[in-house]
């Protein structure tokens, strides 16, 4: 917040000297350029921190233009909900598609669920999940990557998910909470999605990791190990036992160990059918501000139905 507090008052000096200035002379390219770059930061800023704590979440239930979504299976959430939340399940944002077991929806299918759930781009969303296994883990950050691609800018997932929430002994619902209906017109950009032809024809400056677990990635699981070339970071590694993240600092320490440092270079991420890498495309975007990171969302599932597509097992990158 100290960032958007800092360009709103440069942005008010900007337009003050602006005014002063003779109106017959010309302005200043780098006033305008300013303004123009101070008002997008203002635009940009997030007004909610991506990984949000269930102390924080307690303290802000009522928070305006915010809301809990709750991705579990309708009988779970049935069972027992954070008051407020409202219940769309983790399968109505990632769908069989193409003979793929866990691709986008349309884009029609996306405005239409987030207009149900009365999510419009001003909107922060806090994604609320079980973190009962490595892929429930994900769903969570699946559903937060879905949403910024929509345009919903403001998107967190709850720490510890559910299960923090209730060893903590805080409040829990059976009253169903239901959303104000819209019209979703925000803009849905593509740009963090990558085809499986972005995959082939890479540069060679573009890293491309894969996200699943070692013995995936080695060979031991899967006979056919890894697309050639790739590295590992495996999203399993993002979590403690019990569904809360890792401490930043070791997730920084790991990212720079794999990624590198270099924020700008291009990096592709895959795993089985999409959900890992999503995760890591969201703590490598929202949480550590890497800026070129997009998801290979066929990932092997759709890389090893061409029989001509390189992998290898047995290797480590």
């Amino acid at each position: 917040m100290l960032i958007v507090y800092l360009t709103a008052i440069l942005v008010f000096f900007a337009i003050v000297a602006l005014c002063r200035r003779d109106a017959r002379a010309p302005v200043s390219g780098f006033i305008l350029l300013f303004l123009i770059f101070g008002i997008s930061a203002l635009a940009s800023a997030r007004n909610i921190e991506p990984v949000v704590s269930t102390d924080w979440l307690e303290q802000n239930l009522n928070r305006p233009e915010m809301t809990i979504l709750d991705i579990r299976t309708p009988a779970r959430y049935a069972k027992g909900h954070i008051p407020g939340s409202i219940n769309v399940p983790t399968e109505l944002w990632a769908v069989p598609q193409n003979d793929l077991m866990l691709e986008l929806p349309t884009d029609e299918t996306l405005r239409d669920l987030l207009g149900k759930a009365g999510i419009n781009r001003s909107r922060s969303v806090v994604v609320v999940t079980h973190m009962e296994t490595d892929f429930s883990r994900a769903d969570a950050l699946r559903v937060a990557w879905t949403l910024i691609l929509t345009g919903v800018e403001n998107v967190a997932a709850l720490d510890g998910g559910i299960e923090k929430w209730t060893r903590e002994k805080k409040t829990i619902s059976t009253e169903a909470a239901t959303a104000q209906p819209i019209i979703y017109n925000g803009t849905i950009s593509k740009t963090s999605l990558a085809a499986k032809n972005q995959v082939l024809t890479r540069p060679a400056t573009t890293l491309l990791i894969d996200t699943r677990t070692p013995e995936e990635y080695f060979g031991i699981l899967s006979p056919e190990g890894h697309i050639r070339g790739a590295g590992l970071a495996p999203t399993p590694w993002l979590y403690e036992s019990n569904g809360s993240f890792i401490p930043r600092d070791i997730i920084k320490a790991m990212a720079e160990g794999v990624f590198g440092a270099d924020k700008s270079r291009e990096i592709i991420v895959y795993c089985g059918i999409g959900g890992f890498a999503a995760a890591w495309w969201f703590v490598l975007t929202q949480i550590l501000d890497y800026q070129d990171v997009k998801v290979y969302d066929g990932s092997m599932e759709e890389w090893i139905k061409d029989k001509t597509a390189p992998v290898e097992a047995y290797q480590w990158n």
